[in-house]
């Protein structure tokens, strides 16, 4: 997550490697940042420069209720607060494919701490093994938090499998860590505007 207010960076930190720093993996300054960087093991990342922050004028006519703006292709979330003094950006995972993706505005319109999770019936289908239900609690595919949207079946959650964030890995949902979820969650309200492109 880097985090943003009208005074400066307040805090950076996304978790590409334990081992790397913020300066290491994205230059959210700089209007010249490569497609292609090596990272401290001396693999070629690719997708670093998409991770760099936005303005949210190009997406939103307001920022009335908060706004959040879902890359798919870089794999990020941006949150702006209504009173414009705070900005995120988090890194995410992304449905695994393009017919589990969709794009377009919606708005939250309930907010879970502690979610239960029921497979959808094309999750049945394509995973008839899943289980029906799974309860609040560490095996839960939506980890601490769940921002529901107004698309059927669509959230904004937590996951307890790091292993996803940064990859197409979800059924449809957009997820974070749960730290940044539970933070997520505590700057948003019922109504806050969703882009997801």
């Amino acid at each position: 997550m880097v985090g943003f207010t009208r005074r400066g960076l307040v805090t950076a930190g996304c978790a590409l490697l334990a081992t790397q720093s913020l300066s290491e993996t994205t230059n959210v300054n700089s209007e010249t940042t490569t497609e292609q960087e090596n990272d401290v093991t001396g693999v070629v990342r690719h997708n670093i420069s998409s991770f760099r922050a936005l303005d949210w004028r190009p997406y939103f006519d307001t920022l009335k209720n908060g706004a959040i703006l879902v890359d798919i292709s870089s794999r990020a979330l941006h949150f702006w607060s209504q009173d414009e003094e705070t900005y995120r950006l988090y890194p995410t995972s992304v449905p695994m494919t393009e017919d589990l993706t969709k794009r377009g505005y919606t708005k939250i319109i309930k907010k879970v701490e502690g979610p239960s999770w029921r497979p959808t019936p094309a999750m049945r289908k394509r995973n008839p093994e899943w289980p029906e239900f799974i309860g609040p609690g560490p095996d839960n595919p939506l980890g601490t938090h769940a921002l529901y949207l107004s698309w059927t079946y669509f959230r904004i959650h937590g996951t307890h499998d790091t292993r996803k964030i940064g990859r197409r890995s979800s059924n449809g949902c957009i997820g974070l860590y749960n730290s940044q979820i539970a933070e997520l969650f505590a700057a948003t309200k019922l109504g806050t505007q969703v882009l997801i492109i």
